[in-house]
Order: C-alpha cells, then sequence, then structure tokens
C-alpha cells in the first residue's frame, strides 16, 4: 500500500530554513513570538509571517492565553513527510548498499 502523499503545502512550509528552526524550537514546546524572537536575525513581522504559513499548512496551532498567543507544534503532520521520505528509503538503502560493495572490491584490488 502507498503511503500517503504530502501535501505541497506541507512541503512549502517546510522549505525555509527559518520556517525549520521555529518547527525545532516548538518541538521543544509551545512559545510566544517573543519568546522564539531571539533566536532569528528578523522582525517580529517577519517572523509572525513564518508562524502563518506553518498554521496555514497545519503544522503549528496558537493557543491564546490573556494577551499571548503560544505556538504549538502539530507533530503528526511531520508523519505525512516521514511517510511520503520512507518510499523512497530503499531505493538509497539499495544504491548505498550496491556502493558498499564496489568500495569493498576496490579495497581487496591490487
Amino acid at each position: 500500500m502507498d503511503a500517503p502523499a504530502a501535501t505541497p503545502d506541507l512541503f512549502h512550509a517546510l522549505a525555509a530554513p527559518a520556517r525549520r528552526r521555529v518547527i525545532d524550537l516548538l518541538a521543544q514546546g509551545p512559545q510566544t513570538v517573543n519568546e522564539l524572537l531571539p533566536q532569528f536575525d528578523m522582525s517580529q513581522p517577519a517572523l509572525s509571517q513564518h508562524l502563518k504559513i506553518l498554521r496555514d499548512a497545519g503544522l503549528v496551532a496558537a493557543d491564546q492565553r490573556g494577551r499571548h498567543r503560544h505556538y504549538r507544534l502539530i507533530g503528526h503532520r511531520l508523519r505525512e513527510v516521514r511517510d511520503w521520505a520512507a518510499r523512497y528509503e530503499r531505493f538509497w538503502t539499495s544504491r548505498l548498499d550496491a556502493l558498499g560493495r564496489v568500495l569493498e572490491e576496490a579495497e581487496g584490488a591490487p
């Protein structure tokens, strides 16, 4: 059975290094924009835009607590990426195994 295809929005959201960094930070626990901001060399509005893209892709949710939004990771969405990439694991495994055999043979050659 084929793994489900991950949506283009999901890949778009993960394409930017800053958004991947946000995901890494939120994997440690919920944080506000102001808690995340010192980890980046960008303005608060720019970080908020990255968070919006992550929210739109379903990777991040925002919980309102008083005057602050606490962003949290929605980890199950990352499973779609893992499942998509897993389809290619056997391809890379077989290629790396073949490369290993070639290298072992080359070591044994005079």
